[in-house]
C-alpha cells in the first residue's frame, strides 16, 4: 500500500499541515490559574488534542474514534478539528489495523491505534510484540516504531471472562514496549503526551471504570506542555508502618484501604506505580526500607503478575529490611464470572486491601 512508500508520500497523502489547526494554538488556552476537576476521559481528549495540534505526524485510528467520537467518547471532538485523515474510522479487524498502524510508525508518523478493549488486541498480538517491540532491536537501531497502542484493560463489569482481563503483567514481560498504567486524570494526560513524544512502542492500559471518575487538575497539569515521566511512581500518602503498591484504577481503593487502616492505627504509605515496564525500582525499594512491610494490588491473576515481580525485585533488593512477608492481592485465579455476585467476590475489594495490611503488620490473624 502506498503509505508504506516514504515518509514524505504518507504525510503528503493525510495532508497532516498545523496551519489550518493555527487557531487551537495561538493565544486559544491560556495558562490555568485555578485547578479544574475533569472527567478520564475529558484528560485523555485534552491531551489527545494538544499533541496532535503540536506534531504534524500525530494520528488517531481505530474502530469507531471518528464518526461515533470513540467508543468511550475520548476523541469527542477531534473528527471536527483535524478531519477523516487524521482521526481514521478502521474496520472491525485489530489484525489489519494495527498493522498499519506499525508500518506507519517505521514509515515516519506517530500512531495512536485505540482498542475498544485490550481484550481484543489479541488479534493483534503478533504486530505488537513481534514487530513493534522487536524491530528496532533486529534492524540495529535503524528502524524506528514511535506508536502507541491505547484503551481500556482490566475488568470493567458484568462482560464476563473473555473481557475482563489484564494485560499489564502480559506486556510487561516484553523487551521493547513501555508499559503505561495510569490512575488519576494527571497521570492519564501527562503519560499519554509524554508516550506520543517518547519515540518508542508504547502499550498504554486504561480502565474503562475510571473513564467517568471526576479528578482535579492542577494549573501545572493543564498546561500543554505539561508532561509526567515515564518510569516514574508517584507516593500518592506517605506513610511508616507498611507500603501499599498498586497501579490503575485499584489505586483509589488502595487509597481508600490506608484511610480506613489509619482509623486503626496503620499508617499506610501508598505508591502509584503508573508505568509497570520500567518499573521504578529507586521509589519502591525507597519505601520498603521505611516500612519494612509490603503490600501489592494488582487487578490481573496473582501467578506470574505484577505483583509477583515486585515481590522478586523486593527480595532482590531489601530482603534484609522486610519484618514480615510480602502479601500479593490479585483478582481471583479463575476465568471472570458474569454473574455479579460471584464477579465482586472475585474483583478486588478494598476489604482485601485492609485484611492483608493489617495481617503483614500483625493485626490479625485472618
Amino acid at each position: 500500500m502506498s503509505i508504506f512508500f516514504s515518509r514524505s508520500r504518507i504525510v503528503s497523502q493525510y495532508g497532516l499541515s498545523l496551519r489550518k489547526n493555527m487557531g487551537l494554538v495561538a493565544g486559544v488556552r491560556p495558562y490555568a490559574t485555578e485547578p479544574k476537576e475533569v472527567t478520564i476521559r475529558d484528560a485523555l481528549n485534552s491531551a489527545l488534542e494538544e499533541e496532535l495540534t503540536r506534531d504534524e505526524r500525530v494520528f488517531l485510528m481505530g474502530e469507531e474514534v471518528a464518526q461515533y467520537n470513540g467508543a468511550y467518547k475520548v476523541s469527542k471532538g477531534l473528527l471536527d478539528k483535524f478531519g477523516p485523515k487524521r482521526i481514521v474510522d478502521t474496520p472491525i479487524t485489530e489484525a489489519g489495523f494495527t498493522g498499519l498502524g506499525v508500518g506507519a510508525a517505521m514509515a515516519g508518523l506517530i500512531p495512536v491505534v485505540e482498542f475498544m478493549t485490550w481484550n481484543f488486541a489479541m488479534q493483534a498480538i503478533d504486530h505488537i510484540i513481534n514487530s513493534a517491540a522487536k524491530t528496532h532491536y533486529m534492524s540495529g537501531g535503524t528502524v524506528n516504531s514511535p506508536i502507541i497502542f491505547r484503551g481500556p484493560n482490566g475488568p470493567p463489569t458484568s462482560v464476563g471472562a473473555q473481557h475482563s482481563q489484564c494485560f499489564a503483567a502480559w506486556y510487561s514481560n516484553v523487551p521493547g514496549l513501555k508499559v503505561i498504567a495510569p490512575w488519576s486524570a494527571e497521570d492519564h494526560r501527562g503519560l499519554l503526551k509524554s508516550a506520543i513524544r517518547d519515540g518508542n512502542p508504547i502499550v498504554f492500559l486504561e480502565s474503562e471504570l475510571l473513564y467517568g471518575q471526576k479528578f482535579k487538575l492542577s494549573p501545572e497539569s493543564q498546561s500543554p506542555d505539561y508532561l509526567v515521566p515515564i518510569g516514574k511512581a508517584k507516593v500518592e500518602r506517605v506513610g511508616k508502618d507498611v507500603t501499599l503498591i498498586a497501579f490503575s484504577r485499584i489505586v483509589g481503593p488502595t487509597l481508600e484501604a490506608a484511610e480506613k487502616l489509619k482509623e486503626e492505627g496503620i499508617d499506610a504509605e501508598v505508591i502509584n506505580l503508573r508505568t509497570i515496564r520500567p518499573l521504578d525500582v529507586e521509589t519502591i525499594i525507597k519505601s520498603v526500607k521505611k516500612t519494612n512491610r509490603v503490600v501489592t494490588v494488582e487487578e490481573g491473576w496473582p501467578q506470574s503478575g505484577v505483583g509477583a515481580e515486585l515481590s522478586a525485585l523486593i527480595v532482590e533488593h531489601a530482603f534484609d529490611h522486610l519484618d514480615a512477608p510480602i502479601e500479593r492481592i490479585a483478582g481471583a485465579d479463575i476465568p471472570m464470572p458474569y454473574a455479579k455476585n460471584l464477579e465482586d467476590a472475585a474483583m478486588v475489594q478494598t476489604e482485601n486491601i485492609v485484611n492483608a495490611a493489617k495481617r503483614v503488620t500483625y493485626r490479625s490473624k485472618k
